[in-house]
């Protein structure tokens, strides 16, 4: 670890193989709280690369539940976190959307950690169980089209290390890599992060995840997610190539909202707002929700353009298709924990 630390130091990256051979020693027994917190400390100041980030992927996911499936087509919707908006939780409802829309989705997730309400949170509180086994996570993606992957059971190996990210009380890699760890195999995903900066880094270490494609995407405001607010910034992977564009609420016929009005609350609050978009509801929360999922559809290659994507949000919400998502979810989580 020392020399590690002594190259971060020096500002110099770590290759991949190093970042495996150090994100090895973070999970051992005998590596100290204060020597995780050097190196992720060390890290952050230097900047993240590429390397140093696929590395930890690699490695975390190496050692976390082992979720395999024969589906031919899965992805997941998620945002880093860190923009500080407080808004409700748009992936969490929009995947739902994506799901209704025929799309496999393994939503991985977590309780709060930078807004009020995360994606655990509401779902805990609508009634979904958060300790779905590989077997139910599945099957559940197999006959629902949508299972949800609670970060802290499909990665025990990060107790230890979480713990010392809560002592340092400052960003790291950790939070800008929470969207990658899924441990199931992702042939797509969308990505919302706060660092306009990173959208083609990340979108870099997808490709070398194995997405064959994929959206990242910076919002209005700098949100991890997209935004109605005004111009979205966005990196499309396409078979190893990046192309960059923008986009605006107008272009795919979507009103403009200011982000304060998609702020959220607790969990109550936000499984209320949740639960009324998937029902139809109206306004600035559905459509939010239309320009996430309806971006997601089109990174699955499912539409054609984002247009065409947020076309078929519309229908997954009011056919009852992606309502109908949550409450097999719902009622799958009641008999598994009957028959615990």
């Amino acid at each position: 670890m020392k020399d590690f630390l002594n190259k971060l130091v020096n500002q110099q990256s770590l290759t991949l193989e190093e970042m495996h051979d150090a994100t090895r020693q973070l999970f051992a027994e005998e590596t100290s709280h204060a020597e995780i917190g050097a190196f992720l400390t060390a890290l952050r100041a230097k900047g993240e690369s590429a390397d140093e980030i696929t590395g930890l992927v690699n490695i975390i996911r190496e050692k976390s539940l082992t979720v395999p499936h024969k589906l031919d087509h899965v992805m997941d919707n998620c945002g880093t976190g860190g923009d500080g908006s407080q808004s409700f939780n748009v992936s969490t409802t929009s995947a739902f959307v994506i799901a209704g829309a025929g799309i496999k989705i393994a939503k991985h997730g977590n309780r709060s950690i930078s807004s009020k309400t995360g994606s655990a949170d509401v779902l805990e509180h609508l009634g979904v169980s958060l300790q779905f086994n590989g077997e139910q996570m599945n099957e559940l993606l197999e006959d629902n089209g949508i299972a949800f992957l609670f970060a802290p059971h499909v990665h025990p190996a990060l107790k230890k290390i979480m713990s010392v990210r809560r002592e340092l009380r400052i960003p790291t890699i950790f939070n800008l890599i929470g969207p990658l760890t899924n441990p199931m195999e992702l042939d797509t995903q969308l990505l919302g992060i706060y660092r306009r900066d990173m959208l083609d880094m990340m979108a870099n270490v997808l490709h070398r995840l194995g997405r064959k494609r994929a959206i990242v995407i910076n919002g209005a405001g700098s949100m991890d997610e997209a935004s109605l607010a005004g111009e979205n910034h966005v990196t499309l992977l396409e078979r190893g190539e990046l192309v960059r564009f923008t986009l605006t609420p107008e272009e795919v016929g979507l009103p403009v909202y200011d982000n304060e009005i998609i702020k959220g609350g607790d969990a109550q609050e936000n499984a209320a707002i949740l639960y009324n978009v998937l029902k139809g509801e109206k306004g600035a929360h559905r459509d939010t929700v239309l320009l996430n999922a309806g971006l997601a559809i089109f990174a699955s290659g499912t539409a054609e353009t984002v247009q065409d994507g947020v076309a078929v949000a519309k229908e997954s919400i009011d056919s009852g298709a992606a309502l109908a998502k949550l409450e097999y979810l719902v009622n799958y989580s009641k008999k598994a924990h009957k028959a615990v």
